[in-house]
């Protein structure tokens, strides 16, 4: 339940106890005793406000003019001036304990101004009670403990519901947010394990081959499929770090790989990192990771990176053709020629 909620159906109960407590309690002593004009206009005014505040409710709206709390105490005002002599706390003042039910109802998500509002109410009464100069104090005490303390205790148990429904809105935000991590952790693994399974279906054949012994370690073709196949698993394995620049990452790995087989690799790399999709990422790498797989003696890598564009570029010594890829790149553009023993590769991504 959200604070709106809580304030909603506290004014809703609060609306059905003022209509009570106004036609049933207060409208007799009203009419049983002789008050002056001042209280029949304070009464007025209150049901005006209960009015407005009915409207309100019944619009669905949680909250109403805080202006309505001027009005209320205008009619504490007014119905206090307009008692019966000595009439203060008696159970001909009709309107102490209602005017403090208002100014609960209208109030309600504000308790400070609620309570100041009640306190100037009850001043206001008290200095009425001692300026008619006669009237029993002990009555006037019990009269003011009674209704105020009531009053506020609603206030008090209004505000432990707001704050339980916090704590509850807080511990429902907090389970779905661990079923939503809990749903991506599932993804992500089932996205792992059909990207090794993908890789392993490539490796596999090549594996049975060697174990069966139908190629052997000393030709070109099973030496550039054995490298070619080391250069995708370890870009694989980088793909999945956790790390501020996984492009770059990926493509570390991927030299890493080459430069364990003896070329001498340099990586240069211009602009900052921007954030680039994984299946973007594996169309960018996977050229230069071909190239690599093929390179004899020295390759250069380049990453050129702006706010519009992201290229990935090697220039590589190439004894042999570089091996065709699994399929067409679908976001970026790649282009590939092998001239005089070196391979020249750039793959390029647009960002927009």
């Amino acid at each position: 339940m959200t604070d709106l909620a809580v304030f909603a159906t506290t004014r809703r109960v609060l609306l059905v106890v003022v209509f009570a407590v106004q036609l049933v309690l207060t409208l007799p002593p009203l009419v049983g005793h002789p008050h002056g004009p001042a209280a029949w206009i304070a009464y007025g005014l209150l049901t005006g406000v209960l009015g407005v505040v009915a409207g309100y409710v019944g619009a669905a709206r949680a909250q109403v003019p805080p202006w309505l709390g001027a009005v209320v105490l205008t009619a504490s005002v007014l119905a206090t001036t307009g008692l019966p002599p000595a009439a203060s706390f008696e159970p001909a003042d009709w309107a102490f304990g209602l005017v403090g039910w208002y100014l609960l109802l209208v109030l309600v998500e504000r308790p400070v101004v609620l309570v100041s509002a009640l306190g100037a109410h009850v001043c206001f009464s008290v200095a009425w009670f001692a300026h008619a100069g006669n009237g029993d104090i002990g009555t006037a005490g019990v009269v003011i403990l009674s209704g105020t303390s009531f009053q506020l205790g609603v206030l008090v148990i209004t505000r432990v519901l707001l704050r339980d429904a916090r704590l509850a809105a807080d511990a429902a935000a907090e389970h779905d947010a661990a079923r939503t991590r809990e749903a991506l952790a599932l993804q992500r693994e089932q996205d792992l394990r059909a990207g090794f399974e993908g890789q392993l279906g490539a490796l596999l054949p090549l594996l049975a081959d060697l174990a069966d012994e139908e190629v052997g370690v000393t030709d070109r073709a099973t030496r550039l499929r054995c490298s070619m196949a080391a250069v995708q698993l370890r870009r694989l394995f980088a793909e999945n770090d956790d790390v501020p620049d996984p492009l770059l990452h990926e493509l570390t790995a991927c030299v890493d790989v080459a430069e364990r087989r003896g070329v001498v690799v340099s990586l240069a790399v211009s602009g900052t990192a921007i954030p680039v999709p994984t299946e973007v990422r594996r169309e960018l790498v996977a050229p230069m990771a071909r190239a690599l797989a093929v390179a004899g003696g020295r390759a250069k890598v380049s990453v050129l990176r702006t706010a519009t564009e992201v290229r990935v570029a090697v220039v590589a010594d190439a004894p042999q053709e570089v091996p065709e890829s699994g399929g067409e790149p679908v976001q970026v553009t790649v282009e590939t020629s092998v001239h005089s023993g070196l391979v020249r590769s750039e793959a390029r991504w647009r960002t927009t």
